[in-house]
């Protein structure tokens, strides 16, 4: 009887990686930046450290907010706040557009579950409201160190009750983009755990739905994505406060998709430390019907290349898709 090996990790040559040819010139030179640059994300601190945690935050917005003002943003575009529960929403709407509009898009912002929220949700509201050309209600949630799980949650669960409860769900489009991408699908299985009615679609745009980072990408895309770098286990206990990263509130890869889920686009980059949850939660939902899609783009880091003809690209794939869902024909 042959006795049963450990499996023994893959040992590789160091080497350097070219920035590829396939990709546009404007996305080679943003790699090639990076390369000789990279971007300066501060070390974790201590999971008692509040004003370490905060010190973190701010320098993590620091570095967001850079990565966003090298996106145009839509000046057009009327901004203004409502409260719900605990938070407040930005509702940004592009001039013209209809007081109950046919088209309506609930945004939940990424930034690792703890960055993110104020001026720089309010600025991807504006910009979701250019892409998509509708009327977009972005929750500025609650996060941690001072508001960890459930708060996020429970804070973007009732913006979207709140949807629903005014506009038709034919008419919801829910998109979210790395922990965004987490909070949104989360929100999709408590409807359905709590009898909400599901949207028209979702978009999950590389999307953190593994808090406990068991996917294939965490390892072999680790420092060759320029922008996430490496795993957020230290941020992910922080948002946890305790709770099983497994649970499929805080993982939804590990969700229960039998009892009903949104047609659903994932997208992520061949370069994206998150690559495996896209393709993880693929595979996911399609063993239960649910339709879905997957788009990896080539050469592409966490989040794009901010601002290069590679993600206009991903902008129109985002907008197309919504748009099929807004006009009822995603399956012609």
């Amino acid at each position: 009887m042959t006795e049963a090996l450990e499996p023994s990790p893959l040992m590789v040559p160091m080497r350097s990686i070219p920035v590829p040819t396939s990709i546009s010139a404007e996305a080679g030179a943003v790699l090639g930046h990076a390369g000789a640059a990279p971007i300066a994300w501060p070390d974790h601190p201590a999971a008692d450290d509040l004003a370490g945690w905060l010190a973190f935050i701010a320098t993590s917005d620091a570095n967001m907010a850079a990565m966003v003002a090298t996106v145009e943003q839509d000046h057009g575009t009327d901004v203004a706040t409502i409260p719900i529960g605990a938070m407040h929403c930005y509702l940004a709407r592009p001039k013209g557009a209809a007081e109950r509009p046919e088209r309506i898009l609930f945004e939940v912002h990424g930034g690792a579950l703890i960055c993110g929220g104020g001026a720089l949700c309010r600025a991807m509201a504006v910009r979701a409201a250019s892409v998509f050309q509708a009327v977009v209600y972005s929750a500025d949630y609650r996060m941690p160190p001072v508001y960890p799980y459930p708060a996020p949650l429970d804070d973007c669960f009732a913006a979207y009750r709140h949807l629903v409860d005014r506009f038709d769900p034919a008419c919801i489009v829910v998109h979210g983009s790395s922990a965004g991408g987490n909070l949104a699908a989360a929100v999709m299985l408590r409807a359905v755990a709590e009898g909400l009615p599901l949207p028209a679609g979702l978009i999950l745009e590389t999307p953190e739905l593994d808090l406990t980072e068991s996917g294939d990408s965490f390892q072999t895309n680790m420092f060759i994505d320029t922008v996430l770098q490496r795993g957020l286990m230290p941020v992910n206990r922080l948002y946890a406060a305790g709770h099983d990263l497994a649970d499929p509130m805080l993982s939804p890869l590990f969700g229960d998709f039998s009892r009903g889920f949104p047609p659903t686009l994932l997208t992520a980059g061949t370069r994206d430390l998150f690559l495996s949850n896209a393709v993880r939660m693929l595979h996911r939902l399609r063993q239960e019907r649910i339709p879905t899609e997957l788009l990896v783009y080539e050469a592409m880091p966490h989040g794009g290349f901010f601002g290069t003809p590679d993600d206009r690209v991903v902008e129109q794939d985002l907008r197309q898709f919504a748009d099929r869902c807004w006009n009822g024909n995603l399956y012609v």
